[in-house]
């Protein structure tokens, strides 16, 4: 094995393990691979890299899924982990990553180094190199996310983490990160609409799938859901034999709080979080107290980091422009992302109006943008009608742009922003965006075209915005969407400092 390949390298080596665009609509078109392959393919690659599942008992894991939440979730659980037991090396897995992939893998909260990201990557792609996988249907290298997966298991074990944070990736039943035999205890998130309206699932349909998380002997969690999602999880929770299952209740105070995740949804989320973590210090006999709030569980809380959602940020080389930086990509996320924006002190200011107010905003393909943009448009004048502001969701912004999440001006990506998913048609021809502009336009007849931006990518954005700045007493900027367009824009505005 060689011993100078860098860090570079590692991420030129997972993004190879993308599956491209063309691919995906292939996959799309023929109703994809049986979930049934899922579980165990994941099974004969971790025995590959020289693991059994019962291994994997030693993480201590944390499991957490839900429809929305999950990541600030599971953000709040590490926080006070680290709060109580600052003696302890937590681990968290999570994704997407902002702007480096080393974010998705974290111990006591700090991104793994590139150092030490690429040894124990590299420890793990050696390992399925040496050791092709005994079944002919399974490939030779598992995709991008459960490789990453699989190098989150090898390098909590390798560092012997006294607790592990594992947030599910997409689903739960059939999700690479659920091949943990017995976590410590398991915890679902709100079930929203998104996957109703978009996904054409049914609630129960999502329900299900979420509690495929659920373990023998393992206390579960969930804030409340809607009927036909509680029925199914209530269902799934006997099926499944766990020892306890737990609706949460509001906690008393908790809003008192001043949450280091900012918008009144995270309640939820750190009512969960805070019955996931007791439970968790509880199974090591490390409760002493009956009350909930204990100061180490409030510090948890204030100090809660979740950068790209509901995150203000002061542009330090530009002190005249704000960014608010929000990677909300479903209805729901939408709604709470504007409920945050058009606010008193964020970014509804006292008085008069000044300055430039601007939207940067992008989707995904396969997601109807034009109506992302509508729900955000009523959503906005809700808010507003609400704060007795004279602003109209008409005259709110005075700019809206609408970019690719290519990084650069010259067409490349920063190398963990790489994405292969994105059709090259679409880029060349500014389709999406296209839309989106269109989109805008019919909702707000009176807004001036020259005030509507279509951008081939996020330094392009960056660029106009910087240029506006400079005509302007101040700039508030929204970026929301997506959480690789905001990633990119803290790369190319250079707001790494804020992660």
């Amino acid at each position: 094995m060689s011993t100078t390949r860098t860090y570079r390298d590692a991420v030129d080596s997972l993004n190879s393990l993308q599956t491209n665009a063309a691919a995906l609509e292939v996959v799309r078109a023929t109703g994809g691979r049986s979930s049934a392959f899922a579980i165990p393919e994941m099974l004969e690659y971790l025995g590959v890299i020289g693991y059994t599942p019962t291994d994997l008992n030693a993480l201590n894991a944390i499991h957490i899924t839900g429809t929305k939440g999950k990541g600030s979730t599971s953000a709040f659980v590490d926080s006070i982990l680290r709060s109580a037991r600052p003696e302890w090396k937590t681990g968290l897995y999570t994704s997407p990553h902002l702007i480096a992939v080393r974010e998705r893998i974290r111990i006591n909260g700090k991104p793994l180094s590139e150092e030490d990201f690429t040894k124990y990557f590299f420890e793990v792609w050696d390992r399925i190199d040496a050791n092709k996988t005994r079944v002919a249907t399974t490939p030779d290298k598992p995709g991008y996310f459960r490789f990453m997966t699989l190098v989150a298991f090898h390098t909590f074990l390798s560092l012997k983490v006294d607790a592990t944070i594992l947030e599910v990736g997409v689903g739960g039943t059939y999700d690479s990160t659920n091949i943990v035999p017995k976590p410590v205890v398991t915890g679902i998130t709100a079930l929203g609409i998104d996957h109703v309206t978009v996904l054409g699932k049914t609630i129960p349909e999502i329900a299900w799938h979420k509690g495929g998380i659920f373990k023998d002997g393992v206390p579960a969690f969930t804030v409340d859901q809607p009927v036909e999602g509680l029925d199914v999880l209530k269902k799934q929770a006997q099926d499944l034999k766990v020892s306890e299952f737990n609706v949460v209740s509001p906690i008393p105070k908790l809003s008192e709080i001043k949450l280091g995740l900012a918008g009144t949804h995270q309640i939820q989320n750190a009512t969960l979080a805070v019955h996931l973590a007791r439970s968790f210090l509880s199974s090591r006999g490390l409760i002493s107290s009956n009350e909930i709030l204990t100061d180490d569980v409030i510090r948890g809380l204030e100090n809660a980091r979740w950068p790209g959602r509901c995150q203000t940020v002061v542009d330090r080389a530009h002190p005249k422009t704000t960014w608010y930086l929000d990677g909300a990509h479903t209805f729901e996320s939408l709604e709470y992302c504007i409920r945050w924006f058009v606010s008193p002190g964020v970014g509804l200011q006292a008085g008069s109006k000044k300055g430039n107010r601007i939207l940067v905003f992008n989707c995904t393909s396969g997601r109807s943008g034009a109506a992302f943009l509508e729900a955000m448009y009523k959503q906005m004048g809700s808010q507003l009608e609400a704060a007795g502001a004279e602003e109209t969701s008409a005259s709110f912004f005075d700019h809206v742009v609408f970019c690719t999440n290519v990084t650069y001006s010259d067409g490349g990506f920063k190398g963990d922003l790489t994405s292969l998913a994105i059709s090259e048609t679409e880029l060349s021809e500014l389709t999406i965006q296209r839309q989106l502009a269109a989109a805008w336009s019919a909702l707000n007849p009176t807004f001036t075209t020259d005030k509507i931006h279509v951008l081939p990518s996020i330094e392009h954005a960056v660029t106009l915005v910087r240029k506006l700045d400079g005509e302007a007493e101040s700039t508030t900027v929204l970026v929301a969407g997506s959480l690789h367009l905001v990633g990119g824009v803290i790369e190319v505005a250079g707001l790494s400092w804020s992660l």
